[in-house]
């Protein structure tokens, strides 16, 4: 009897095991894809590596699109939302800032991306990362993007990561020739930064 109750026990904590392992939607633009290198070399993969390393199981899903806005992203947003998610890292707003689109149409946006997950998974936690714009884009543009992710944040009591590429962005060694995306090397310290923030989460 003994050594029935210790084997179901065992089983016990195995299953627990697997139903505690959590999902993470990264869902962004080429930075997330991992633009100009392998999936695998993207920082959302080898945040997976880390937390598991850590003793943290996860599932990682890469949800990044090259080119992507906070329009197109809310085109997509319920497809990606198929599957259950229980950290949603919100990726996205770059390429609008580029293109100087209003910067209201884009709050806008990722909020209604943000309401899409809090309605499908409400007790999904949200993260969202922070970007910056090039200052030619003007002091009072550069000023309303940068708040604009803080203000989704504090509004969604999410997680907020200031600048998604701190201690990446500017430094040729860490970037492709674009100067615009991260190398492998610039990943891996996007990663780092990230695993930081994520696992307390889990």
């Amino acid at each position: 009897m003994v050594g029935k109750a210790a084997l179901f026990i065992v089983t016990l904590m195995l299953l627990q095991g697997i139903t505690t392992q959590r999902t993470i939607l990264f869902f962004g633009d080429s930075l997330t894809a991992g633009y100009g290198l392998s999936p695998e070399e993207a920082f959302p993969a080898l945040v997976e590596k880390q937390l598991t390393a850590k003793g943290k199981p996860c599932k990682v899903i890469n949800a990044g699109l090259s080119g992507e806005t906070s329009a197109g992203g809310l085109t997509r947003i319920d497809w990606v939302l198929r599957q259950p998610v229980d950290i949603f890292v919100l990726e996205l707003g770059a390429n609008d800032g580029l293109r100087g689109l209003p910067l209201e149409q884009t709050r806008a946006n990722l909020q209604t991306i943000i309401d899409k997950v809090k309605v499908k998974f409400p007790k999904a936690k949200i993260v969202i990362a922070g970007m910056m714009v090039p200052p030619n884009m003007g002091p009072e543009y550069s000023a309303g993007f940068k708040s604009l992710f803080t203000d989704l944040a504090k509004k969604n009591n999410a997680v907020l990561i200031p600048f998604l590429l701190d201690g990446v962005a500017g430094n040729e060694k860490l970037n492709l020739p674009d100067g615009i995306h991260p190398n492998i090397e610039g990943h891996k310290i996007v990663a780092s930064n990230l695993v930081k923030v994520i696992e307390p989460l889990l």
